[in-house]
């Protein structure tokens, strides 16, 4: 296969992937006005429902995210254009990628310590303690992979 049907190829499918994800942002972002209303019409608890519409925004920016470094990376690349090598690519791209989804398991864990400590269930604090153990954890993996994969002065 000649590089210009590959690059075709190439530029059709993140072009799909970009358009997938940023119709299912979208849809994250409608499903949570919707779940604001009917919270709010519903006469629901208000904390209860901004903690939920805090998860839910987040979720949708971390997939709102994941489509613009698709689009960004793999769309128009012309065959002119060198292209860089994975390790290269990943730098770029995956730390904005990683850090929002830490931030979205941090405020997970958060709103769940929030929760169990307002409804005095601290026998279950084990697991926003484990998610946010986790994040530490993804968070130095990620710190530790760009150190490692620096190029040398």
């Amino acid at each position: 296969m000649n590089d210009s049907a590959s690059l075709l190829i190439k530029n059709t499918f993140a072009t799909l992937f970009t358009f997938i994800f940023l119709g299912l942002a979208a849809a994250i972002l409608i499903s949570l006005v919707v779940n604001i209303s009917t919270a709010i019409l519903n006469g629901s608890d208000i904390m209860e429902m901004f903690l939920n519409s805090i998860n839910t925004g987040v979720i949708g920016l971390a997939v709102f995210e994941l489509a613009l470094v698709i689009n960004k990376e793999y769309v128009n690349n012309t065959p002119d254009k060198k292209e860089d090598d994975a390790i290269t690519v990943l730098r770029r791209t995956m730390p904005r990628f990683i850090g929002m989804v830490c931030v979205a398991l941090s405020l997970e864990g958060l709103i769940m310590v929030i929760k169990y400590s307002q409804l005095d269930l601290a026998g279950n604090l084990y697991y926003p303690v484990a998610i946010i153990t986790s994040t530490a954890l993804l968070l130095t993996a990620l710190g530790l992979f760009l150190h490692l994969t620096r190029k040398p002065n």
